[in-house]
């Protein structure tokens, strides 16, 4: 059975040829395939994001704007089948090539895992992957709305956007409901009290058309009416010490957040709206004396909201989007009794689709402030930013 050309042949088959895709979206993987056999498949695919940005400041020690060109993303994968239940996904990163000066970066495997797909309710995922936790995490960052993901909100403390485990998933009714759990490494070093597994749940239910893969979109580009609400819960035991040079008061680690996505194609255009809370927990101890290594956004709390509208006709040779996004991050971290990290971030953008996601252009302007400006540090002040970019993918 070719179920990698299969999209059209019901459910089962139109889910299970988006989860050879390496979970992610299936438009996102344009390269060449190659057959083995009856059932196996081998699929290449190459991405690149380039930017061009200005930013209001250069780094935490100079306050002069800076222009910098660089590859946010540099990507290529290898991902197929073995069998009809057995599938496979490696992606390697050169990420942020030429940012700020730092040409030549290493290259790395940003994702290396195993697929095994028992039943549609029964799926299971082995190696590093994307953890299961935040919905904008989860989103293909070829495929979002906005020029990128938060910088810091959508990402858990320890493990940031992957981590390496096992997960168990799977779509009930009709995949209009979707669980998750995942057992992982978390936060792993020589300053954590007791080696703990980090444990993830997650579920999200699809009220007009499912989203039955393990990734979701950004934006489906009119593609599907889907309105889907999301809740995630994250935790590791005994993840930091309170006082680390008395080695006393451990500290456990929890998470939850809770997301809303929808989109609707309509004849007056495209509309999308998409928003999150989320709740970070490490019982406060980046103000007591914690090891140095402990993340500033280890108590983060805050929310994003970020919408889209694309115009119904093509604008020339492609479709026309315009986006924004506003986000508010409360990190509670103290210096003194000043909490310098708390900001807000307002951005307003637009993405020119020459052809759908493969190749693209986008613009975003974005504006961040902080609650309480750092007296010395231009990376904790208010600041402007504006970034050009180029996506291509095959």
């Amino acid at each position: 059975m070719k179920i990698i050309a299969e999209k059209t042949g019901g459910l089962r088959q139109t889910i299970v040829a988006g989860l050879l895709a390496g979970l992610v979206p299936a438009s996102a993987l344009a390269g060449p395939t190659i057959e083995f056999g009856e059932q196996g498949s081998l699929t290449f695919t190459y991405a690149l994001q380039g930017w061009m940005q200005y930013k209001g400041f250069t780094s935490p020690t100079d306050s002069g704007s800076s222009t910098d060109a660089f590859l946010r993303r540099n990507r290529v994968t290898f991902s197929g089948q073995y069998n009809d239940y057995v599938g496979f996904y490696a992606q390697f990163e050169a990420g942020n090539d030429s940012k700020l000066g730092q040409d030549n970066k290493s290259i790395y495997y940003r994702d290396a895992y195993v697929t095994l797909d028992y039943r549609d309710d029964l799926r299971f995922i082995v190696g590093r992957f994307k953890n299961t936790f935040s919905r904008e995490n989860l989103e293909g960052c070829l495929e979002p709305l906005t020029l990128d993901r938060a910088e810091v909100l959508s990402y858990t403390p320890f493990g940031g956007s992957r981590d390496t485990g096992l997960a168990i998933w799977g779509n009930l009714m009709d995949a209009h409901l979707q669980y998750r759990v995942m057992i992982a490494d978390g936060r792993e070093d020589e300053y954590v009290p007791k080696d703990r597994p980090r444990i993830t749940t997650r579920v999200h239910y699809s009220f007009w058309e499912p989203e039955f893969n393990y990734g979701y979109l950004g934006t489906y580009l009119g593609t599907q009416k889907v309105l889907t609400v999301g809740a995630a819960y994250d935790m590791q035991s005994d993840v930091a010490y309170g006082n680390y040079p008395s080695r006393s008061n451990v500290k456990d680690y929890k998470a939850w957040t809770v997301d809303a996505f929808m989109e609707y194609p309509a004849p007056s255009g495209v509309y999308t709206l998409s928003g999150a809370y989320f709740k970070y927990d490490t019982g406060n101890a980046f103000n007591d004396t914690p090891d140095p290594s402990l993340a500033v956004n280890s108590d983060l709390k805050g929310y994003y909201v970020k919408g889209g509208y694309m115009l119904p006709g093509k604008v020339g040779m492609g479709r026309l989007q315009f986006f924004g996004r506003h986000e508010k991050s409360d990190y509670g971290a103290k210096t003194g009794l000043a909490e310098y990290y708390d900001q807000t971030w307002n951005g307003v953008g637009a993405n020119y689709y020459i052809d759908g996601q493969k190749l693209k252009i986008t613009f975003e302007y974005a504006d961040i402030s902080f609650d309480t400006e750092h007296p010395t540090n231009p990376a904790l002040q208010d600041y402007k930013q504006a970034t050009l970019g180029l996506q291509f993918i095959f």
